[in-house]
């Protein structure tokens, strides 16, 4: 695995990402989701998805207030379900933006959102021990 590329690519999806949740919100599973991405500096909204509602019910709700939401689901096998099952129930109705999902999906070694912050210090102390 090349470090640098790796670590280069999800900095440049992280900046992206922070000037897009300016205008869009992202819908990630929990709480440490969101500290997770809190601590990376992502500033915009973000939306939990609520366990306690049904994912159509969920949906509804998010299809009444945006046109367009960046899914970041875990890129576990229950994550992966997850965004299937949201972007489904939202199709036709609001705009769903994977593609921040599949970068850190392609490029971590950790499985979920909240486990970026640490990866991304792994990767920076690999590139350069002190």
């Amino acid at each position: 695995m090349d470090y640098e590329q790796t670590l280069e690519e999800l900095e440049e999806a992280l900046t992206e990402l922070r000037e897009e949740n300016k205008t869009v919100p992202i819908i990630v599973e929990g709480e440490k989701d969101i500290a997770a991405l809190r601590k990376l500096e992502v500033s915009g909204e973000i939306i939990r998805f609520n366990k306690g509602r049904s994912v159509p019910d969920f949906c509804d709700t998010i299809a009444q207030k945006h046109q367009n939401i960046i899914l970041l689901t875990d890129w576990d096998w229950r994550g992966g379900r997850l965004c299937l099952s949201i972007k489904k129930h939202l199709e036709n109705r609001v705009s769903c933006n994977l593609r921040y999902r599949k970068v850190f999906a392609k490029r971590c070694i950790c499985r979920t959102v909240e486990g970026l912050p640490s990866w991304i210090e792994t990767l920076k102390k690999k590139i350069n021990p002190e």
